[in-house]
């Protein structure tokens, strides 16, 4: 887990964070549920309070109490596979928030509770 909490730790504060497990299991499920042996590409994991603020200023989709802060998200995106089938095995598994930006091509996954938003 260390190694996955460094991979994924705020780039631009250069700040690591315990990444909950439970996230990195609905990730692993929704890969295998896609059937490709390609790797996701992480756009984002964890954010500190000071990189969501400043990202929150520059875009309206990011969120103020965001489960990036918690270490309990991802956003991520497959080459050659769809936001929508990213989105759709994620909201199938029922498992945390799933959040489909259809227009930038990537899915928020999160641990948090079930929900969905941006169909």
């Amino acid at each position: 887990m260390w190694e996955i909490n460094r991979i994924l730790r705020d780039v631009r504060a250069d700040e690591i964070t315990t990444i909950d497990p439970r996230v990195i299991d609905i990730v692993s499920a929704t890969h295998y549920m896609l059937g490709h042996d390609r790797p996701f590409s992480v756009i984002s994991g964890y954010r500190s309070q000071r990189t969501n603020d400043m990202l929150r200023n520059r875009s309206h989709g990011v969120a103020k109490k965001s489960y990036h802060i918690r270490g309990m998200a991802m956003d991520l995106r497959m080459s050659g596979v769809s936001a929508e089938r990213i989105s759709n095995i994620g909201e199938a598994l029922a498992a945390g928030g799933v959040g489909r930006y259809s227009s930038s091509n990537f899915v928020h996954l999160d641990s948090g509770p079930v929900r969905e938003w941006g169909r």
